[in-house]
């Protein structure tokens, strides 16, 4: 912002709070990584136990659904355009209900946060440094995680600029490198599974997708510097995440068989090992694993801003970069308790974690859009 420091503060409503406005191109950018976020690594599994052969199918009706879920973000944005959803929550529920509300909300987001910090140390300790404790893993990744939000909005979207590139680089040389492995065979019979499995993929895929992206009401569309452009952004780069993730799952099926996919916990890792071209290249699995730390960083650096700036702002807090160290270090042993193996954090991500998304991420807005809908009735008959 003209040479002046990436978080810059001002007093608003008694609070200070970080006042970096962001581009559309961006928040799309931001938008987009967020989508694909751990998903890239852990959802072709998901999906392919529950619909075998026809997970892709199901992921391209969960992009339509998914296109009407950001229609009912951009609908109660719409509504109120200088305020989070922490600051709409209160305003529309009233202080006390408000901060119940509220607070479980900021709780969902640094949930999130934390269960992503899990993945981090889990991947890199049973795939690439498995001597390695735990610990240490998760210690350095949140360190840099830390270090972002420290910086602000404006500073994390620009990373986000930089990393977009790269991830969209290797994305491109997994597809090609990838592509001579495929065995279209693998794909049928087409829809054998039936209608419930396909449901049941839908809902699990939106879970770990576009259900999330209700955290982006943390930021949008108050810091984005143009408000119109910001819904098509937002709308572009979730679909554009989308549509990169069903990529990933029809080439984990074609490539790996449905059996082998749903068998694998991270199937695209292991679909990177399959490259092999005229045994010269071969064995470059760190495509995958560098793709997911990108995604994941934003994915997870965007929960835990939120949660931050949601707290700060419950508490009318002056200032909210003092929350971020402590808040990053309870974070480590809090996700260690939380899910003390990856066999339990699975489960919770298949039994729990589909309702627990469905609450936050569409129950919530459409109670908030409903309220606001019925108050703007009232005054209209009000002042008539």
């Amino acid at each position: 912002m003209n040479g002046k420091k990436g978080c810059e503060m001002i007093i608003e409503n008694g609070k200070m709070l970080d006042n970096g406005l962001i581009s559309t191109f961006q928040f799309m950018i931001l938008t987009f990584l967020f989508t694909i976020g751990s998903a890239i690594l852990v959802i072709p599994s998901i999906l392919a136990a529950e619909s075998k052969q026809d997970a892709p199918i199901a992921v391209i009706l969960s992009i339509g659904v998914g296109m009407f879920i950001i229609l009912i973000y951009t609908a109660l944005a719409n509504f109120f355009p200088k305020m989070s959803i922490v600051e709409i929550i209160e305003h529309l529920l009233g202080k006390w209900i408000g901060s119940i509300v509220s607070f479980t909300f900021i709780f969902f987001l640094y949930y999130n946060a934390l269960a992503l910090l899990l993945y981090v140390g889990e991947f890199m300790t049973t795939q690439l440094m498995p001597e390695t404790p735990i610990e240490s893993i998760m210690f350095l990744f949140i360190i840099i995680v830390i270090m972002g939000i420290w910086l602000g909005l404006e500073v994390m979207a620009r990373s986000a600029e930089i990393l977009c590139f790269w991830f969209i680089f290797l994305f491109i040389v997994l597809v090609i490198f990838i592509s001579p492995q495929i065995d279209w065979k693998n794909a049928q019979p087409v829809l054998e599974s039936g209608a419930k499995p396909i449901t049941l993929t839908i809902v699990y895929f939106l879970s770990f997708t576009f259900f999330p992206l209700v955290a982006l009401l943390m930021i949008f569309p108050a810091r984005v510097n143009q408000l119109k452009n910001a819904r098509k952004g937002f709308f572009l780069g979730s679909l554009l995440g989308g549509i990169l993730l069903f990529i990933i799952v029809l080439l984990s099926i074609l490539v790996l068989g449905p059996d082998q996919t749903a068998r694998h916990l991270y199937p695209s890792y292991v679909l990177a090992e399959k490259i092999n071209i005229g045994d010269f290249i071969q064995r470059i699995e760190v495509i995958i694993a560098v793709m997911w730390i990108i995604s994941l960083y934003i994915k997870m650096t965007l929960y835990f801003y939120g949660s931050i700036i949601g707290f700060a702002q419950l508490f009318k807090f002056k200032d909210y970069r003092f929350l971020t160290l402590p808040f990053g270090m309870i974070m480590i042993p809090s996700a260690l308790i939380f899910h003390p193996n990856v066999v339990h954090l699975q489960t919770f991500d298949t039994k729990t974690w589909p309702p627990y998304g469905i609450t936050f991420g569409l129950i919530l807005p459409l109670l908030l859009l409903g309220i606001a809908v019925i108050r703007k009735k009232i005054e209209k008959s009000r002042s008539s």
